[in-house]
């Protein structure tokens, strides 16, 4: 855990879904520097020696458990909590760091396409969190940050943690990684934060459902922007945020049409294509890989009626 912490928050110390009426796990001022024990995004329901046949069998009242949720002292409705993410330290099983990437049946942007659940164990360095290999052929460069976090929604009762909302949540952007300082909307009292679902990497879109899901140490410092009046989570990063996959160039494809969604199939179908063609690959495998480390970007969206969704794959991973 976080050595220079001021508190810390271990792993049972975790809840499933939004809830104002959560009893906080901690009360802190701001400024406070805490170290989270954050699980997988299956809660342990899967492990270094998972197989593929515990997928149909996961239990998704489980699924994404965030830590927390933590009261900040003087946060008020239309204030902004600051989170400064301070770093991010994976946690060894078995003698090394680990995670998993699922194609979970039903879930996912092609879900129509691969209707069968598939697993990949990933294995790695915890003192030294720069690659993660995929089978023999590739290694993806990691880049380790939370998926989910976020403070507590004002509605009152039980909200699923799935959907992201406007005071965070699931939100899966990648560049939430150390040194980032993310800004939320404060609805409720105290904010009640929580983080959890920590990721080894993950592609812009996450678009098999599942990035390298890896249990981490997180060390994040709350503070506070009084009367802020943000209507939604905004962001600022320390530096570049794609030099870690910049190297090699990209393998790009694209969709093309009126709707950004079928587009954004047709573009992620195209390189999972591209590398069953090049690569050999089974195409539930690439459809994996490329939802670690491949981006999808929207390319343009003036050129009325059709616009252009482009998917790019770094070449370093083979490189």
């Amino acid at each position: 855990m976080c050595r220079n912490c001021d508190y810390t928050i271990h792993g049972a110390q975790h809840h499933f879904g939004w809830d104002n009426s959560q009893p906080p796990a901690l009360r802190v001022e701001p400024g406070a520097k805490i170290g989270f024990h954050c699980l997988d995004s299956s809660a342990g329901q899967l492990g270094p020696s998972s197989t593929v046949a515990e997928i149909p069998t996961l239990d998704f009242g489980r699924i994404n458990p965030v830590s927390g949720p933590i009261h900040v002292e003087g946060a008020e409705p239309g204030d902004a909590l600051k989170i400064t993410i301070d770093g991010f330290t994976p946690r060894e099983q078995d003698g090394s760091a680990w995670g998993w990437t699922a194609n979970i049946p039903g879930f996912g942007l092609l879900a129509d396409q691969f209707t069968d659940p598939a697993l990949m164990i990933w294995k790695y360095d915890a003192a030294n969190p720069d690659h993660a290999l995929y089978g023999r052929q590739g290694r993806v460069p990691l880049k380790p940050f939370a998926g989910t976090i976020g403070c507590a929604p004002a509605e009152p009762g039980l909200h699923s943690v799935v959907p992201p909302r406007r005071v965070g949540g699931n939100l899966d952007i990648r560049d939430l990684a150390a040194g980032t300082v993310l800004y939320l909307p404060v609805e409720v009292a105290g904010a009640l934060f929580s983080v959890g679902d920590t990721h080894a990497a993950q592609g812009d879109g996450e678009v098999c459902g599942t990035a390298i899901e890896s249990p981490m140490d997180v060390a994040l410092t709350l503070d506070l922007v009084k009367d802020a009046r943000l209507k939604l989570p905004r962001f600022t990063t320390p530096g570049p945020v794609t030099r870690h996959l910049d190297a090699k160039g990209y393998e790009v494809t694209t969709g093309i049409g009126p709707d950004l969604m079928s587009a954004s199939r047709d573009a992620v179908a195209g390189m999972v294509d591209l590398l069953c063609a090049t690569r050999g690959m089974a195409a539930v495998d690439a459809y994996m890989l490329v939802s670690t480390c491949g981006d999808l970007r929207i390319s343009e969206i003036v050129d009325q009626p059709n616009w252009v969704v482009s998917f790019y794959f770094p070449r370093v991973v083979f490189e």
